[in-house]
């Protein structure tokens, strides 16, 4: 890999460790030290995904316009600004406000280091999103180990801590980019002249995989909610279901070489291994019906991590090929703000459905969520000019 996306793995390694001190406790400390009702600190979190759903909106946009290195540079110091007043005032409603720009600062990040990847190494194709990916998750497993060590001593510190690591991607963007600021291309008369909008098919083939994408995070997000409550109604102790996350973790960051091999060997197209990995998502779900033990959820959970690693990092690969020269970066803020509303709206659609019709009528949900997800991507090139045609444009097909 290019030296450049090194440099933005460690800084977006850093910056996901920073999100991830403070996220696993958030309802903890708005309920138990601001002394807020659970419905408040709900709404408190759907804030911060709105805020994320609009900032990853602003960050595509950005990048077109500004460039990645700059763009960069502003997700950061919106976030590093919003974790410096959190260490200095953590009060309510002062929380809720910051927590607020937390999501609009990352959610500029994310579809940057998106862009950013496939503009510095557009050869890698999906080892460049996929390299993104570990490096994310490996944030996530460090951040929320670290976390709640942190925390037992004082949530002080958790602040202290999340703003130190957002220092730190700020150096680590500035001192490994700033020298590739990859700046988009000069807009001049005449070629906003000849420059076309993206096409009715592009346009079909994006709703078509942000709608399976965002279905199956409407699924996934379950996992750490409706999913949850139910392994304890099955009196499954909290350490065996945090196991299982454990499991996720280790199997993200150990098992990508295998994984890598095997998606080279029998997914050698975008399409079929975002195909199998839908319906490998659905198989997962329906493990849960008669799950009632700790080693049948970790059976689940294992098939369900093969799932997140062939579909996660396929999705915005997909999306880079498919977008048009300069709309790279707002075609990858459409994507992780559609992962974003479908962390938001999941554990509202997930709580209605095991409130009104029962866990296992929501689990039959998730999985029929699924299989809408491998239609989606079944159809979504099918208006797509055949690779055969000489279009003058590679086409998702083809990558």
């Amino acid at each position: 890999m290019p030296r450049a996306l090194w440099w933005l793995l460690v800084g977006m390694a850093l910056n996901v460790t920073g999100g991830s001190f403070l996220w696993p406790l958030n309802t903890i400390y708005l309920h138990e030290q601001l002394g807020q009702p659970l419905a408040v600190a709900g709404a408190v979190l759907m804030l911060n995904s709105g805020g994320s759903v609009v900032g990853s909106i602003v960050g595509g946009v950005l990048f077109d316009r500004i460039g990645g290195f700059r763009s960069l540079l502003a997700g950061a110091c919106l976030t590093m600004a919003a974790s410096a007043g959190l260490s200095v005032w953590h009060g309510w409603p002062h929380y809720a406000m910051f927590l607020a720009l937390l999501g609009i600062g990352s959610g500029i990040v994310f579809p940057v280091a998106s862009a950013y990847a496939g503009a510095i190494w557009p050869e890698g194709g999906r080892r460049a999103f996929n390299a993104l990916y570990v490096a994310q998750n490996v944030g996530v497993a460090i951040g929320s180990a670290l976390g709640g060590l942190v925390a037992s001593y004082s949530f002080s510190f958790v602040f202290f801590a999340n703003l130190l690591l957002y220092v730190a991607f700020l150096v680590i963007v500035t001192a490994g980019l700033r020298r590739i600021p990859l700046l988009p291309a000069p807009r001049t008369k005449r070629s906003r002249e000849v420059e076309k909008p993206p096409s009715r098919a592009v346009g079909w083939a994006l709703a078509l995989l942000c709608g399976g994408y965002g279905l199956c995070w409407v699924s996934y997000v379950q996992w750490s909610t409706t999913i949850a409550v139910y392994t304890r109604e099955l009196h499954l102790p909290v350490h065996q279901y945090s196991l299982l996350w454990t499991i996720n973790g280790a199997l993200i960051v150990l098992a990508q070489p295998v994984l890598s091999r095997v998606i080279r060997r029998f997914m050698p197209g975008m399409k079929r291994q975002m195909v199998i990995g839908f319906a490998i998502f659905a198989v997962s779900f329906a493990m849960l019906f008669d799950a009632d033990s700790l080693g049948e959820f970790a059976a689940s959970m294992v098939v369900l991590t093969i799932a997140e690693m062939i579909v996660w990092p396929a999705i915005p690969a997909v999306v880079s090929g498919l977008a048009p020269q300069g709309k790279a970066g707002f075609y990858q803020g459409i994507v992780n703000g559609t992962a974003t509303a479908g962390r938001m709206i999941g554990p509202v659609i997930g709580g209605w459905a095991a409130d009104t019709l029962g866990m296992k009528p929501l689990i039959g949900l998730l999985v029929a969520f699924a299989l809408l997800a491998v239609a989606a991507a079944l159809l979504y090139d099918r208006w797509l000019p055949k690779p055969t045609e000489k279009t003058g444009k590679k086409t998702a097909a083809t990558i």
